[in-house]
């Protein structure tokens, strides 16, 4: 084998300042480690380092969807195929110990055994905007929830004379009078300090409300330029669902080999849980929970509201399955039927 035959393949663990890669020939052997910088100018001498060895035809890189998504994209411009990497076996980390060049020579191993095959999501097209949105809406829908609790908890314990003012109230009309409220009166008092803290409080709430509006719109927008039709108009699949589906299959669902592939990802595939005489599946824990919980979403929507559905849950529970399995097999069913108008609708940046 000549020098111009020889392919290499890259390992990288990747950190927030810095990435060490490490670089192998096809037959396994280890070529070289080096570290490099974490910004543009350092995936550039990254790939330039290991192009040196010979063309790099794949690369195992740890953390595609966190510290190495800079570098995961400039090497898939380069033409290299990305693999995503889980962290290296905790039993071999503990025999051989723990550094940055280990992870990357394990990494990069994973990949040449076999045992990383997971082509990593792109990041460059509509659904990695869904994904930023999504990320921003979830922590305004988080602390809106926080400042409605802790304006109940104020008005519990609040003097009487404002506490009976919000009796019976909803948490919509306690929030508009509270933010009218104009408290005067020396902060040493409790009730002045309580309407303070009540007022603003009101008022972030609805701020983060126009805010959580705002971002809805903004997904349902870009859900109607990047979600396939044909997902939208299934039964029970709305912009937030859709969202957390197209998120899980990413930018490129053409690296999901099949529908059951997409299935386990969502963690509604069967797990096999038998013994002996026992023959039996049970729930998968694993999988991206959102895109579970959209899945789980969609079934009782259906259940609520479809004959045909209910009836097939019935059917399952008479045939000696719990009610939870019987979900399980139903958000199977839609799992396969949304993998397969993913496949057939293929985005495009």
């Amino acid at each position: 084998m000549t020098e111009t035959d020889l392919e290499v393949t890259l390992g990288v663990d990747t950190h927030k300042d810095a990435h060490v890669a490490a670089v192998f020939d096809q037959l396994g052997r280890l070529l070289a480690t080096q570290a490099f910088a974490a910004n543009g100018a350092g995936y550039d001498d990254l790939f330039e380092w290991a192009s040196g060895y010979g063309p790099v035809v794949a690369a195992g890189v740890e953390g595609t969807g966190s510290w190495g998504a800079g570098l995961a994209r400039s090497l898939a411009e380069a033409g290299v195929e990305i693999i995503e990497v889980n962290r290296p076996n905790r039993q071999r980390r503990r025999l051989d110990g723990k550094s940055d060049p280990a992870d990357a020579i394990a990494a990069g191993r994973a990949v040449l055994a076999g045992d990383a095959t997971a082509i990593a999501k792109t990041g460059t097209g509509p659904v990695e905007g869904l994904r930023m949105l999504r990320c921003a809406r979830r922590s305004a829908n988080k602390a809106r929830t926080q400042a409605a609790n802790q304006i109940h908890s104020l008005l519990d314990t609040a003097p009487e004379a404002l506490r009976g003012e919000f009796r019976d109230l909803a948490l919509r009309q306690i929030v508009a009078r509270a933010a009218r409220l104009r408290p005067h009166g020396p902060l040493t008092d409790p009730l002045t300090a309580t309407k303070i803290a009540l007022r603003s409080l009101a008022r972030r709430f609805q701020d983060l409300d126009h805010e959580r509006s705002y971002l809805d719109q903004q997904i349902a927008e870009l859900v109607e330029l990047a979600a396939p039709r044909e997902l939208l108009d299934q039964y029970g699949v709305g912009p937030h669902t859709a969202t957390a589906l197209l998120i899980a299959a990413g930018d490129n669902p053409e690296r999901l080999h099949n529908e059951a592939s997409f299935a386990a990802l969502c963690g509604s595939s069967p797990v096999d849980a038998s013994s002996g005489r026992q023959q039996r599946h049970r729930l998968n824990r694993g999988g991206d929970r959102e895109a579970n919980h959209a899945l789980w979403r969609i079934v009782m929507v259906r259940l609520a509201h479809d004959p045909t559905t209910r009836a097939y849950l019935e059917r399952r529970i008479k045939d000696g399955k719990t009610k939870r399995e019987a979900i399980r097999c139903l958000k199977r069913y839609v799992a396969r039927d949304i993998a397969r108008i993913l496949k057939r609708h293929q985005q495009t940046p």
